[in-house]
């Protein structure tokens, strides 16, 4: 079943004679200004309690996966996002290869995911043995296109007793995780729906959208499993970190059992009932974590500031548009983004170079996943919105730290 909230729309070129790259770094400057050195892409704040807490984690001794901060942590997350559990873990990609093993994914079946995302998407689900099935993503959102899922599926699937085929694979399709693209959620209702319909599971990669919300909600708190991630590029940091949110008390517990080495808690015993993994989150990156959830309110009020400046400066440059949280949402702006006009998208490479040697550490957008190697066989849909972002896209400094000029 195909769905229509999610309209394809192009971006027209604006008066191809007049673009200049010189225009576009000078509107950089113009939003951050000139850099002393290089402005990194991301980089981390630590501007609260940090140092007090990393100590007072290490005078306890207890800086392995067991300690106050890690549960503090969980909870903090639980009460920030709304969700009714929140199990850390070590990264993103742990939180999301635990996600699929929970969400039933299995060696031999396929899971629905966006050719335009960061590789840890698409590694965790080859961690589980599956195969990638890869649909386009909306030029509104960034993100999985909720009207390309719903044709890809209506092109290729069919119910069979063990669950939702590829038929031109005869493969189980075992999830769809959609993934909110440098922190803009996307269409979830949209999803949600189509997810329904062919009784699939849903599995919200939300690694880069923490303080983002979608109809007034957390991303990730409205789903039976979300993955967090908490790398030093992000909003909020432990170092190295992630975690998995759901509203199932059942699933936590599970996802607790499952990233701490299913082992049977036990006063000495040490008996494991099944196989596990070991991806509890350590107390002393718990402990920086802490200090960072603390701050994150300021921390997105910043970089909304700064989103709102670079959309202001590049309001009037011709051939770019500046990319907008999408209505409805609310984004965190991890990265901000500009696209160019497609007639202008051969320039993209000329841009980065401009940027970059102006100190300002832009980049472009992942190389999509079904032009890596390791992923090149494996079945798609018609990617042609995700091929023409990538052509395009440009990531600007985005750190929280950076002092928008508002003149």
């Amino acid at each position: 079943m195909s769905t229509t909230c999610e309209e394809k729309v192009s971006i027209p070129a604006t008066n191809p004679d007049r673009f200049d790259v010189r225009t576009i770094v000078a509107a950089v400057q113009h939003a951050v200004g000139t850099p002393n050195g290089t402005l990194g892409l991301h980089e981390p704040v630590f501007a609260g309690n940090e140092l007090a807490y990393l100590e007072e984690c290490i005078k306890s001794t207890f800086v392995s996966s067991v300690g106050k901060f890690v549960d503090r942590f969980e909870h903090m997350l639980e009460e920030f996002t709304g969700a009714k559990r929140a199990i850390a873990v070590v990264n993103g990609t742990a939180a999301l290869h635990a996600c699929f093993r929970l969400a039933g994914v299995e060696p031999g079946d396929e899971v629905i995911s966006p050719a335009l995302t960061f590789i840890a998407t698409t590694n965790a689900i080859a961690y589980c043995g599956a195969t990638p099935h890869f649909v386009d993503s909306s030029i509104k959102t960034l993100g999985m296109d909720s009207r390309a899922l719903g044709t890809r599926l209506d092109a290729v699937a069919q119910r069979s007793p063990g669950g939702t085929i590829n038929r031109e694979t005869g493969r189980r399709i075992a999830a769809i995780v959609p993934m909110h693209t440098f922190g803009h959620p996307v269409d979830m209702d949209g999803i949600a729906v189509i997810a329904r319909h062919w009784d699939i599971p849903l599995v919200e990669d939300a690694a880069e959208s923490l303080g983002s919300t979608y109809n007034g909600h957390a991303v990730g708190s409205q789903a039976r499993l979300a993955a967090l991630s908490f790398n030093g590029n992000k909003i909020v940091t432990t170092g190295g970190g992630g975690a998995i949110l759901t509203n199932d008390e059942e699933l936590g517990r599970r996802a607790k059992h499952l990233t701490t080495t299913a082992k049977v808690p036990h006063k000495w015993a040490f008996v494991h009932d099944e196989i596990g993994f070991n991806y509890r989150l350590p107390n002393l990156n718990a402990a920086l974590g802490c200090a960072q959830l603390e701050q994150l309110d300021g921390f997105l009020n910043k970089k909304r500031l700064l989103a709102a400046t670079y959309d202001r400066v590049f309001e009037d440059v011709p051939g770019v548009r500046f990319a907008r949280e999408p209505e409805g949402t609310s984004s965190n702006y991890w990265l901000n983004a500009i696209l160019l006009d497609e007639a202008h998208a051969s320039l993209r490479d000329e841009v980065l170079t401009a940027l970059n040697a102006a100190g300002f550490g832009a980049r472009p957008a992942w190389t999509l996943m079904h032009r890596l190697p390791m992923f090149a066989t494996s079945p798609r849909g018609d990617l042609r919105v995700a091929e023409s972002i990538e052509r395009r896209l440009i990531n600007l400094p985005s750190s929280a730290s950076i002092q928008a000029r508002d003149d």
